[in-house]
């Protein structure tokens, strides 16, 4: 199997195993549906986060309002009543008037954090230090374990505005945030290696040779942003040794030009004549009266 060590930019995303014989459109599909995939989770789990702190999302109308704000206009929240926690909720309010405050439980709250942190290691980049392959099955079961928690702390289902349910339904709006900026749709997506674009109509092998134990590093980005930067001839971890081994033979330098100091001639042990001078008797002699 070729490996591909998928970035974007410099940053490292995920590793994944494909053959030389796949097509590029294919290829392409499989990295932006994980790459969209893992962003989604990533998404999802921050808002967990938050729901099991301050509970379920306000309606947008209600979003940023103060308390009294909210009276004076006489809005009311109807998923209060309808979307209560398992075991009761008790009130926690949101500083930023987004979330109603009515937070779970602490049992069912680390049901959600203890997901969340199972779930992010799952799509982690940090599998690529593992050497763990990321897989859409991978995401899918990150998504399951998420959407699992959800329902068990809310049985009744989340409100339709709420962008958890929007994540999980497919129908979240991130027009206008910073999220839809890290999003590349499939139709958007190119793929980049050695400097070239990866062409639709081709294979990889036409890229990188017949060899199935290939490792390539593969960089994704969105049509339209030029060819991303090469990858430097030395690593980090290549660089960070480089210095060490650096750093080491300039102090075996300094305990060498230590060595060479010459001071120790002047020593009565380094005397030559010593020994001579002991036989014929003519050791402590002192000039002088007495």
């Amino acid at each position: 199997m070729v490996q591909l060590h998928v970035k974007r930019g410099e940053e490292s995303q995920f590793l994944l195993d494909t053959t030389v014989d796949v097509s590029v459109e294919t290829l392409i599909e499989q990295i932006a549906a994980i790459y969209n995939g893992r962003l989604k989770v990533e998404r999802i789990c921050s808002e967990i986060q938050e729901l099991a702190e301050h509970g379920i999302t306000l309606p947008p109308n209600m979003q940023g309002l103060t308390d009294d704000q909210i009276e004076d206009l006489k809005l009311r929240d109807e998923w209060a009543d309808k979307c209560v926690p398992s075991g009761g909720a008790h009130i926690k309010k949101d500083e930023i008037g987004r979330r109603n405050g009515h937070a779970p439980n602490d049992k069912m709250r680390d049901v959600l954090k203890k997901t969340v942190e199972e779930a992010k290691s799952l799509v982690s980049k940090k599998q690529v230090d593992a050497k763990v392959c990321v897989t859409m099955d991978m995401v899918k079961e990150a998504l399951d374990q998420l959407r699992g928690a959800v329902m068990i702390v809310y049985p009744m289902g989340l409100p339709s505005h709420d962008p958890i349910r929007m994540e999980f339904e497919n129908q979240e709006d991130l027009s206008g945030t910073h999220a839809s900026l890290q999003v590349i749709p499939v139709e958007e997506a190119q793929l980049w290696w050695a400097a070239k674009e990866l062409q639709k109509g081709k294979k990889l092998q036409d890229y990188v040779g017949k060899n199935e134990k290939t490792k390539i590093i593969v960089k994704i980005q969105k049509r339209g942003q030029g060819a991303p930067a090469r990858e430097p001839l030395v690593g980090p971890e290549e660089q960070k040794q480089m210095m060490l081994h650096y750093y080491r033979r300039q102090e075996e330098l300094k305990k060498l030009d230590e060595a060479d100091d010459d001071s120790y001639l002047q020593s009565e042990w380094s005397d030559r004549q010593a020994l001579k001078r002991q036989f014929q008797g003519l050791t402590n002699i002192k000039w002088g009266p007495r």
